[in-house]
């Protein structure tokens, strides 16, 4: 291995032992357990290497437009327009940011006198984060959701994120059968699940019950992919309560 060593030469290094050990697991004891160990010596360090590497890097940040009454959105970052005539239910692409605090500065598309919203965030090294514009225009805040896009090779990662101000907590279930993330309330982010690459016909419902109020057919996740369903709009008028697939 060369003098300049990365993180996924730490990983293959480790692979290849973790490889030898299974070989000799049974056949020679003594020589599975000298492969075992050069395993874990190689993960150790390719986990030291990838917080190195990150401590090194700038954070990510997307916007999330989800305040159902507000006009489309300017968003200023350190006093620099950065996203412009953001719409509801679309997010921007991500930015780079360098770690450390930003001042953030929402203004209705074409107003750049009357903002809606100032806020200071912090963003840490490595990290990518969804900045999601809630609530009704008037009382709008933005809160930050961390996004974990790293996802095992071949398989799919999903979570759920409910922004719909005016729905109770809800569950979400494959059609006719079990709830798979149970009572999220408001403003929460589940926790992301690990599946095979599928498409599967799911079904958010009041929690706790068999009322389904909004079907998800044929919902598509392809292998490598992380993605965030947010579930926003208002249940009682307009927008109407809807789901959008974000890939992290």
């Amino acid at each position: 291995m060369s003098g300049n060593r990365n993180h996924s030469d730490y990983l293959q290094r480790a692979a290849m032992y973790d490889l030898l050990a299974h070989n000799f697991k049974y056949s020679n004891p003594n020589l599975h357990m000298h492969y075992y160990l050069k395993h874990l010596k190689y993960m150790n360090k390719a986990m030291m290497m990838r917080n190195i590497q990150q401590n090194q890097t700038d954070g990510r940040v997307r916007f999330l437009h989800t305040s159902p009454d507000s006009p489309d959105i300017d968003i200023y970052i350190n006093g620099q327009m950065q996203v412009k005539r953001l719409p509801f239910r679309v997010a921007s692409n991500y930015l780079a940011l360098k770690p450390g605090k930003h001042h953030i500065d929402i203004y209705p598309t074409g107003n750049s006198v009357d903002s809606v919203l100032n806020k200071r965030i912090t963003i840490e090294p490595g990290k990518s984060y969804t900045l999601a514009a809630i609530d009704s225009v008037k009382k709008m805040r933005l809160l930050p959701y961390l996004t974990q896009p790293e996802v095992p090779p071949n398989e799919s990662k999903i979570r759920f994120l409910h922004l719909s101000s005016d729905t109770g907590a809800l569950d979400i279930a494959v059609k006719d059968r079990d709830v798979v993330f149970p009572n999220i309330s408001y403003k929460q982010a589940t926790d992301y699940l690990g599946i095979m690459p599928m498409t599967v016909d799911l079904e958010v419902r009041e929690a706790g019950t068999k009322n389904v109020i909004l079907p998800l057919p044929k919902s598509q996740f392809r292998p490598n992919e992380t993605y965030t369903i947010v579930l926003l709009g208002l249940t009682e008028g307009e927008p109407s309560f809807q789901a959008m697939i974000l890939k992290d």
